[in-house]
């Protein structure tokens, strides 16, 4: 799936080319055209506008495939296909969400595509209406850090990622969306194609999964930390 990126800008009809550099290399550019504007701009045919959009929003969308998959090659490919697909549907883009959950949407479907093609499979959950948990109770466990802080753990990284990798893709795409992300519960049943009570439920059920996973981990480090964390309320 590899596209040279092209300078001259293509025909509208044309598909991008989208070159995925490393995560560090995509930082959003304070100052600049908003992405309503840009999408204005897009819609109507003009190629650099959607360069700026794929500039400033390629690094996310990589990482958040990354954390899905896991594996830098298959991320890769699904970012490309991201912005191909983006461009090819923005005459349909009716701006009902914000254009990154948009985007957002496109990568989760290419990687629950992906994963069930290779037919990697994780833990299943229930989630029906009943284990959504009340407003204002605690959705991950006391004394535990939520999995973005630990993820920069190195000391824990790999079991973060090995736990993450148990989770369904529905229940992965969802801690993923709201904890690495900082997606709303609105944005994310967007994303994901659900109602918002499904999010919650599937993120209760996938901390609660996760604390199981983890918490020998977590005790160990109790034993040589005073525990400073609080529960973490619903937001």
């Amino acid at each position: 799936m590899s596209h040279p990126f092209n300078p001259d800008p293509p025909r509208p009809d044309a598909d991008p080319a989208v070159a995925v550099p490393p995560l560090e290399a995509a930082v959003n550019e304070a100052g600049e055209e908003n992405d309503e504007g840009l999408v204005t701009e897009a819609q109507s045919g003009s190629m650099k506008a959607f360069e700026t959009l794929v500039t400033r929003y390629r690094g996310r969308i990589y990482g958040m495939t990354m954390n899905m998959l896991g594996h830098e090659a298959d991320a890769r490919d699904i970012t490309q296909e991201v912005f191909i697909k983006a461009w090819r549907n923005l005459p349909n883009f009716e701006r009902r969400s914000q254009f990154f959950t948009w985007l957002c949407r496109i990568a989760n479907n290419a990687v629950i595509d992906l994963i069930r093609k290779k037919k990697i499979s994780g833990a299943e959950f229930n989630d029906e209406l009943g284990s959504v948990p009340a407003a204002g109770a605690p959705t991950t466990p006391r004394s535990l850090p939520p999995p973005d802080r630990a993820m920069v753990n190195q000391e824990i990284g790999v079991r973060i990622r090995e736990a993450l990798d148990k989770l369904s893709p529905e229940h992965r795409a969802v801690i993923l969306l709201k904890e690495i992300e900082g997606l709303s519960y609105q944005e994310i049943a967007d994303t994901v194609g659900c109602a918002i009570g499904t999010v919650m439920s599937r993120l209760f059920n996938a901390r609660k999964r996760l604390q199981e996973m983890l918490s020998d981990l977590y005790a160990g480090r109790r034993e040589k930390e005073p525990a400073t964390e609080s529960a973490v309320a619903v937001r």
